[in-house]
């Protein structure tokens, strides 16, 4: 029996492998200003650990489009948001050193392809669990935050 293959090499490998990315700071600074659907938007890729953590929260405003399943959707979501004129598409998952980080390369090589030099592709330093980590702050931006789901992730 052969072992399981993970979902990704269903898929090209990103050119990208090392996306930009915006502290959390930086990505609260966003959401205070309040542009979250015109400037920017948030996509959580999450599938199997979304769900089951849903209960302990997730960044206000965020869409939720799981990775394994994002891939051959890439082109729809571009024009969609090129039509929205949103500039920064920030994606994420647990850490974002995983799914997160692919979701942005693959999106970055779109973006690329079409010649566009406004759209960003970027992550989220840390993921949902550093936010959901940082302080008050943070987890006032999240929606049905429970703190004692987050703090089997603390350091």
């Amino acid at each position: 029996m052969e072992p399981e293959q993970p979902w990704h090499t269903a898929f090209p490998a990103p050119k990208t492998t090392e996306p930009a990315s915006l502290t959390r700071e930086e990505v609260l600074h966003k959401l205070r200003a309040g542009g979250i659907g015109r400037e920017f938007i948030l996509i959580d890729v999450r599938r199997n650990d979304y769900e089951m953590s849903f209960q302990g929260g997730t960044i206000r405003g965020a869409i939720n489009l799981p990775a394994q399943s994002l891939f051959p959707t890439i082109p729809t979501l571009y024009q969609l948001f090129k039509n929205s004129g949103v500039r920064y598409i920030i994606w994420y998952c647990g850490s974002s050193r995983g799914r997160g980080t692919r979701a942005a390369g693959w999106f970055n090589d779109h973006i690329q392809e079409q010649g566009d030099e406004n759209m960003k592709s970027v992550i989220l330093s840390g993921g949902v669990k550093g936010w959901a980590n940082a302080g008050e702050d943070f987890v006032k931006f999240m929606d049905g935050y429970i703190s004692e789901y987050w703090t089997q992730f603390q350091s």
